[in-house]
């Protein structure tokens, strides 16, 4: 176990339950955020947080505070944050083997599985693969197979979604103020919190002479993004699924906007084709901030709490 020098605006939301850790995985170690239980239980229930494509373990700190009885562990997924120099390949297969690779490590049996956005996907893929190692899933504006408008192929679904976060991804600033303005324009992040600034600053790394850059690889994205539409791994997943499952879904998209990243006719078709799928629609939230807003976090906790108790 390790405990790295903090961000002063990530010390300010992670909370004194928290520590970091560098679990071996194939390549090297990959940078894992844990909050334990305020109580100090051993035998605590723990959830395994997974974050989006281009995120990291710093979209959960306001989960983890909503669950204090709870160990919540969130890693940085390969190609991302702390652990963006693990080598490739990526794709869902290897997040997922990643994963179960952590709470091995961390010495957890099973869990109740939290994935947002991607992590939703990983999710899915991870209780396929290690079916053992899950007890139940919470997938939060994520997981099911992305659907494309008539008239877009598949692969151009992706990029017309993600594609100001790749443009994002091969930019350069010179400090942390000038990244923090460039988020502020964000139209998905209009009400700016505590949490906000400890995101978007962790997700600078150095980059040498030209300052700083996201830390999510470019061609970490790539290998992944095309996976969430009809990759192999995922379908396998889904057609195998024997966990318990709740389905989480913005009404805003990534931009604030409207139709969602699920709009009705994919929230029609995927119930329709899993019926034991708990589906839910979490209000006045968008795609970031249905983890990042307490109003968010709030609607989203009575699920876990429910994956608990089973």
């Amino acid at each position: 176990m390790t405990t790295t020098e903090l961000l002063p605006s990530l010390a300010t939301v992670v909370g004194d339950r928290y520590s970091t850790h560098e679990v071996p995985v194939r390549g090297g170690t990959m940078h894992v955020g844990v909050w334990e239980p305020a109580n100090g239980d051993p035998e605590a229930p723990t959830v395994l947080a997974i974050h989006g494509i281009t995120a990291s373990h710093v979209a959960w700190p306001l989960l983890a505070r909503a669950l204090p009885d709870v160990r919540v562990i969130a890693p940085d997924l390969r190609g991302r944050g702390r652990s963006r120099d693990l080598p490739p390949p990526y794709g869902m297969p290897s997040h997922a083997d990643d994963v179960a690779a952590v709470l091995d490590s961390l010495g957890v049996r099973t869990a109740v599985v939290v994935g947002h956005s991607m992590g939703g996907f990983v999710s899915l893929v991870l209780a396929d693969r290690h079916p053992e190692r899950v007890s139940s899933l919470v997938l939060v504006d994520g997981g099911m197979p992305l659907l494309p408008p008539p008239g877009l192929a598949p692969e151009a679904l992706s990029m017309a979604i993600l594609g100001p976060a790749a443009e994002r991804l091969r930019m350069t600033f010179p400090d942390h103020a000038a990244y923090r303005e460039m988020w502020r324009s964000h139209p998905a992040f209009t009400e700016w919190v505590d949490l906000t600034t400890a995101y978007v600053d962790y997700d600078l790394v150095p980059a040498g002479e030209d300052g700083l850059r996201p830390a999510t690889r470019v061609e970490a994205l790539n290998e992944d993004i095309r996976e969430l539409v009809d990759g192999d791994s995922l379908l396998r997943a889904l057609a195998h699924r024997r966990h318990p499952a709740s389905w989480l879904v913005a009404p805003r998209g990534l931009l604030d906007e409207e139709p969602p990243l699920y709009p009705r006719e994919a929230r029609d078709r995927w119930s329709a084709e899993h019926p034991d799928l708990q589906v839910s629609v979490v209000e006045d939230v968008n795609h970031y901030t249905i983890v990042m807003l307490p109003r968010g976090v709030e609607q989203v906790v009575p699920h876990v709490r429910a994956a608990l108790a089973r």
